[in-house]
């Protein structure tokens, strides 16, 4: 498996890649209409263009990807996914790797997952990330943040 930064070309790809992976999530929360579902295909060009986007190769198959948005001195990290086949096999937890590493002047990188998402966040938590706060966005979902500060994390 190889890491590396994703082109406009990839987007439709990841695209696809992203709806599969967040099908559990919007299961989980009973909501089908969650971000990641109803981004289009521009939108994630645009992330492409305009921001950090990492994909995991398996030969030619995307088969994970992470975004990462400076602001400020802080990284924002987002939409880390893992095909639903290779969940489980350390990808997402290389690609959070490759985020810090490829962003060296974040002082620190946020992120959030749903309260519900145990998977995701026992994987923010053993990579150094720490909560910081909970947002209710409504009756069945409240959001989990979280952050990581270099300075204070496991060792890469």
């Amino acid at each position: 498996m190889t890491i590396e930064r994703a082109v406009a070309a990839d987007a439709g790809e990841i695209l696809t890649l992203q709806r599969a992976a967040y099908v559990s999530e919007a299961q989980l929360y009973g909501d089908p209409y969650i971000p990641p579902l109803v981004e289009s295909l521009e939108q994630l060009r645009k992330v492409i263009e305009t921001g950090v986007v990492l994909k995991a190769l398996d030969g030619t198959r995307i088969v994970g990807a992470v975004r990462g948005q400076l602001s400020g001195a802080t990284c924002l990290v987002g939409r880390l996914v893992v095909a639903p086949d290779r969940q489980g096999q350390g990808l997402g937890t290389a690609l959070l790797h490759a985020l810090h590493e490829r962003v060296p002047e974040a002082t620190a990188f946020d992120l959030f997952t749903g309260h519900l998402s145990e998977g995701n966040l026992r994987l923010y938590r053993r990579l150094g990330y720490r909560e910081t706060h909970r947002e209710r966005m409504d009756d069945h979902l409240t959001m989990v943040h979280l952050r990581r500060e270099p300075d204070r994390s496991p060792p890469l």
